[in-house]
Parts: structure tokens; C-alpha cells; sequence
């Protein structure tokens, strides 16, 4: 539900507001059993908003409220963002939650004004990145978000949805904001010398050498087109180890607020960049292939293309949908846009504005250079040779091509 409980302008949360904000929604939604001693501490560790965990201490009942703040809190109040990103933030989790509401955290209240979010806490769940890096496994990662992505894609595409009802659902996804800071820092930034751009100096020859490949940047443009042109699908957006919270057993994905409808390989592709990232910094540490980590993006894609096959067969509203090779062309052109969205990924995790701790904690600086041209290498492979990659399995071996 969306309400705005107070009528005044917006302004930021502290810890004592937003306690007093959330005990006057408790009158009317009863989130907390009555007598409640609520607490309040502010747990954001993220680059645009503030995150603020409530507890109530007598009855051991949590919720998390998100605040987006009118700026990127990573840079500060030079960088002006829209508020409007908490409501398409919210919306595309409830979308979501149509389809896959196990893969996503549950929305208790919405309010415009505020530009907050209040949510289901998630406190017992890992962030992906850190377990990762913690070395932790998880055996249902791959098929969960296989199943997130196949299903939240189709469902939002032509496919699935009336072509009617997309072109109106399209309208209130319309993020130009979030989507410049892709085009920039993942698009387009990385590939010249730019002032977003942020590498060591031990990097400054491997980087001028790339920024001289005319080649790669011909095909970075083409994937820069593709990004800015393609209307497939309602995309997360931003689908990183960061933006994914798991358990041994579960799987939620959150923070959506770079959602729009855009090309359908693009969450696949930053998804599988980063487990790739991961990959890369335990190979330098360790000198290992990790076959766990593999594994979990074969499965992602294995699961992605079953669960989208049977979603086609079964909840199509197209009239080509039955004719042969239409459905395999639609996976493999969604497959090539993601190993080159993935090669984007991977070279600005190094080059760009926004790394990624898999990579910068590693505290041995032969190793980390190792880590971070492979990084390089393997994203520059996958932009130019894309269209070679036709399966999870070549992709895979060019990995480890890269990582011997």
C-alpha cells in the first residue's frame, strides 16, 4: 500500500524520525504488537540511499524502511538524483512479487512524499557479494535466479503480456536518471580517460592499451546501442552479488530501483560478470579453477532458458510463438547480448567509478594485478567475441582460457 503519513515537504530520515515516522504507521497498519519499545539504526552501506533497520525490543519483530536520498550519497550533493527512483524501486518488487514472490522481499508500505520504502527485514539473510567472498557456497543460487530472471522476463515482455498493457506498465518504468549513470559508468566512461574513471597506477599501461583497442570500442558502442535502444523486458537493472541476499537455502532479490524496461540479457549478463569477478579474485589468491562457482553460472543459464521454454509454451500471448526456431533465437540473441554486457561489467569493475570488494580486498598487490588484468582480458574477450559464444559451456572455457 502507498500513503503518506505526514504532509510536510521531504526531508532525509535520522534514526529518531524514522522511529516516529514508523510508530505513527503502526496505528494504522499494526506492523508492532502493542505495548513496543521500538530501536533504530541505520545499516546502508550503499552508494545512493539510507538503509535503517526497526526492531521492536520487547517483541523481537524487525522491519528494514529505505530512504532515497535527492543525491548520490557515494559522491554527495553534487551528484542530484530523482526521488522518483523509490517508487519505481518499490513497484518493480511488487511486479516481481506477481511472478517469483519467494524471490523477493515482501513490501509492507510505500510512501511517495518520503520517497521511502518500508520492507520485509532481511537481517537473517548473507549479502551474495560478502558471502562469496566469504567463501561460502550456495547449491540453489544458480536455480533461483535462473527462475527470477526467466519468469520476470517473460511476464514483462511481448511474450508474456499484452503489447498494449507493456507500452502503459513502460510508462511508469521510465528512469532516464539511473539509466545515464549506466550509460556512463558502464557504457561508455571506462572505455576513454575519463574523470569517473578510478584505477591504480600499476594499471595505467594495461588500461591505455585498451582505451587504443578501436576494435573493442566499435563493439562496446554496438553493446551501448543495444542497451539504449532495446525495450525487451522490465529489467532489475543493476543485478549484481550486491543486489542479492541469500541464506543456505534462500534467495531474495532486492534493490531494483535501476528498473526499466530494457534489453532482456542484461541483468543475465551483470549477474554472471560478477559471480565471474568473484571467480577471478579467489583464482589469483589461490591459483584454483572453482568449479563451484561455474557451476552456478551454468545453472543460471540452464534454468533461465528451461523455465523461459516452458513459460513460452505455456503462457504465450504471441501469434509466432509456435513456429519453429522462434523461441531458440530469442534465447540466443538474449544469451549474446549477456556475454557482452557481461564484458562491460567486468571492465568497468576495474576501470570505472564502482569496484567491487572481490577484487580490491585482495591485499597482495602482484596478485591483485593479476586479478585485475584477467578481469580485463576477459571482459575485452567477451565484447569482441560474442557472437562466437554461443553456449554457457564455450563461455565457461574461455574463462578458464583466460584464468590459466
Amino acid at each position: 500500500m502507498s500513503t503518506s503519513i505526514a504532509t510536510t515537504s521531504y526531508e532525509p530520515f535520522t534514526e529518531e524520525t524514522a522511529i516516529a515516522y514508523i510508530e505513527k504507521l503502526n496505528q494504522k497498519l499494526g506492523l508492532f504488537p502493542a505495548p513496543s519499545l521500538l530501536i533504530c539504526k541505520e545499516i546502508g552501506d550503499g552508494n545512493l540511499n539510507y538503509v535503517f533497520h526497526l526492531s521492536d525490543s520487547l517483541s523481537g519483530q524487525s522491519l528494514i524502511i529505505k530512504q532515497a536520498l535527492p543525491y548520490a550519497k557515494v559522491v554527495g550533493e553534487s551528484w542530484p538524483l530523482t526521488l522518483r527512483r523509490a517508487k519505481i524501486e518499490a513497484e518493480a518488487l511488487q511486479k516481481a512479487a506477481e511472478t517469483v514472490p519467494s524471490l523477493v522481499p515482501n513490501v509492507i508500505h510505500t510512501d511517495d512524499d518520503l520517497a521511502i520504502t518500508v520492507m520485509e527485514d532481511l537481517s537473517d539473510y548473507t549479502i551474495l557479494r560478502k558471502g562469496l567472498i566469504d567463501g561460502e557456497t550456495y547449491p540453489n543460487l544458480g536455480r533461483h535466479i535462473g527462475t527470477y530472471l526467466a519468469k520476470t522476463i517473460f511476464h514483462s515482455s511481448p511474450f508474456g503480456e499484452n503489447q498494449q498493457e507493456i507500452k502503459e506498465i513502460s510508462v511508469r518504468f521510465t528512469n532516464p536518471e539511473l539509466c545515464k549513470i549506466t550509460e556512463d559508468l558502464v557504457f561508455t566512461d571506462p572505455f576513454f580517460d575519463h574523470d569517473t574513471n578510478d584505477f591504480e597506477d600499476h594499471l595505467k599501461d594495461t588500461v591505455n592499451e585498451l582505451w587504443k583497442n578501436e576494435e573493442l570500442k566499435l563493439e562496446a558502442a554496438k553493446l551501448k546501442y543495444i542497451f539504449l535502444t532495446k525495450s525487451e523486458a522490465l529489467i532489475h537493472g543493476d543485478l549484481h552479488t550486491g543486489s542479492v541476499f541469500v541464506t543456505a537455502e534462500e534467495t531474495k532479490v532486492i534493490d531494483p530501483e535501476f528498473a526499466f524496461y530494457g534489453p532482456a540479457g542484461f541483468d543475465l549478463g551483470l549477474f554472471i560478470a560478477n559471480i565471474l569477478l568473484n571467480t577471478i579474485s579467489k583464482t589469483a589468491i589461490d591459483e584454483q579453477q572453482h568449479s563451484d562457482l561455474y557451476q552456478t553460472i551454468i545453472e543460471t543459464v540452464e534454468v533461465f532458458k528451461e523455465e523461459y521454454k516452458k513459460l513460452w509454451q505455456n503462457h504465450h500471448v504471441e501469434a509466432f510463438i509456435q513456429t519453429e526456431g522462434y523461441v531458440d533465437y530469442m534465447l540466443g540473441t538474449i544469451f549474446e547480448d549477456a556475454v557482452g554486457f557481461a564484458g562491460c561489467e567486468l571492465i568497468r569493475r576495474i576501470i570505472g567509478l564502482a569496484h567491487v570488494a572481490d577484487i580490491d580486498n585482495i591485499s597482495d598487490c602482484q596478485k591483485r594485478l593479476y586479478a585485475q588484468q584477467n578481469a580485463l582480458q576477459l571482459g575485452s574477450t567477451f565484447i569482441i567475441k560474442r557472437r562466437n559464444i554461443r553456449t554457457i559451456d564455450q563461455l565457461i572455457q574461455e574463462t578458464k582460457d583466460v584464468l590459466k
